[in-house]
């Protein structure tokens, strides 16, 4: 089984219903199982501020996927959410974002594991340091305290 923490962020038609129903969506997933997940936090946009606030949280599941069909999945969740990408950090009904996929490391035109936006982002760090801990290690940049 593969361990992978994933990102959820919404600020439309109800966010914390799609936020909510995304993490059951992915337990009820046949090669998928949740195993902890984060409160949900309200935090500000990233970029264009004329949108509403996001409701976000991570989770931390074990898969039999790879990181490619995981990702394939997770896109196919948020069409189901009526997931529009239509300007870059604009608003959107679900994101589901892998954060890191066990220890690995990829690069990929679709794919780039770990999160490299995921440092920076305190709506991303302070959910998964409340399912780790301040030594949690994040392949390629570090132990999470550092960040916060």
């Amino acid at each position: 089984m593969n361990t992978v923490y994933i990102a959820l962020g919404s600020n439309q038609n109800n966010p914390v219903y799609h936020v909510e129903k995304g993490i059951r969506q992915i337990n009820h997933l046949s090669q998928t199982k949740v195993l902890k997940k984060s409160s949900l936090y309200t935090t500000k946009p990233i970029g264009p501020q004329n949108q509403p606030d996001f409701i976000n949280a991570v989770i931390k599941v074990s898969t039999n996927n790879n990181p490619v069909e995981l990702l394939d999945i997770l896109q196919e969740i948020e069409q189901q959410h009526n997931r529009k990408r239509v300007k870059r950090w604009g608003p959107r009904t679900l994101d589901l974002d892998i954060l890191i996929f066990n220890e690995l490391e990829i690069n990929e035109d679709r794919l780039t594991i770990p999160h490299p936006e995921m440092i920076k982002r305190d709506f991303v760090l302070i959910p998964l340091l409340e399912i780790t801990h301040y030594d949690f290690f994040i392949p390629k940049y570090g132990k999470i305290k550092k960040f916060l």
